[in-house]
């Protein structure tokens, strides 16, 4: 029973139950902070900038072994995200709206088109050709419809060994060619809308491009004729436009010339800043070493 005389007796003075209060709003607050960044850093990621790593030699000395880069994701268009994020599992993509077109020169980075197994690869390569062009390498120098190309200021060659004209080159692209890395081509580099010609002879060719297209192991060759889906066919129209991307170590880079052309849903975006460098051969044994690896003159450069 209620007893108007009866006095409240608290277990912890008012002002430290307002204390224990406020410790929970600000926890609270704090929490709401990280999710909030949380958040925010994914959707930088997923739509409009990612951070990589380089691992090999093949673009040096533009970027090097322990070069950490930004790449602009919205270089090119904006699109849905390809790949679920934090992950490699790519899922179905639609672009929003074009904001430009790769250009020759271009440092991209991208999807590695063809192989099984292979799909989640990202690499960096520089864009020679564009859709339409047609690319040749004599001794070396790259033509680009029939114009001298220039090379990238810090492209790395080898002026000494190099392969002869007409000396065929294992593992190049393709595979019936006589061409090797130093002497290549002509190639005219696939566009959307082209109406290709197929045969028995050129069926290799096309067949890795066109089964992408499809999304299939689907082209085939019996005898003379050449079959899409078990149909026999003349020609195949494309639906992608395509690029030529070479490394700029040009002895020591797998490319274009070994595995052929990077198709436009491939390319995740353009490269324009070192961020952060670490060169991985310097021994840092101990404590008082470990910013003796950090390569300062690298920070922060622009990618050109």
């Amino acid at each position: 029973m209620f007893n108007p005389g009866q006095k409240t007796v608290f277990t912890e003075s008012p002002s430290a139950v307002s204390g224990k209060k406020k410790k929970r709003t600000a926890f609270g607050k704090f929490i709401r902070a990280i999710l909030i960044a949380l958040v925010l850093a994914l959707l930088v990621k997923s739509f409009f900038l990612d951070a990589f790593r380089i691992p090999t030699g093949s673009m040096e000395n533009t970027l090097v072994v322990g070069d950490n880069i930004l790449v602009n994701k919205v270089a090119f268009s904006f699109h849905t995200p390809r790949y679920i994020p934090m992950t490699s599992i790519s899922i179905p993509s639609a672009d929003i709206f074009s904001t430009s077109s790769p250009d020759r020169g271009d440092v991209i980075i991208f999807k590695f088109p063809y192989g099984a197994g292979e799909s989640n690869l990202n690499l960096v390569k520089r864009i020679v050709g564009l859709p339409g062009d047609t690319i040749q390498i004599i001794k070396q120098q790259v033509y680009v419809n029939g114009l001298e190309n220039n090379y990238p200021q810090y492209a790395k060659l080898d002026r000494i060994n190099k392969m002869p004209s007409g000396a065929p080159e294992r593992g190049i692209f393709p595979a019936d060619s006589n061409w090797n890395k130093d002497n290549y081509g002509p190639m005219v580099v696939p566009r959307k809308g082209e109406l290709v010609e197929l045969n028995a002879k050129n069926a290799v060719l096309w067949k890795s491009l066109i089964d992408r297209e499809l999304g299939k192991n689907t082209l085939s060759v019996e005898g003379t004729v050449v079959t899409i889906e078990g149909k026999p066919v003349h020609g195949y129209t494309l639906t992608k436009d395509y690029y030529f991307v070479l490394g700029d170590n040009r002895e020591n880079s797998m490319d274009s010339r070994y595995w052929g052309f990077v198709p436009e849903d491939t390319i995740i975006g353009k490269a324009f800043m070192i961020y952060w460098s670490w060169d991985p051969y310097v021994p840092s044994r101990k404590f008082y070493n470990l910013i003796e690896p950090l390569r300062f003159g690298r920070l922060f450069k622009i990618i050109r």
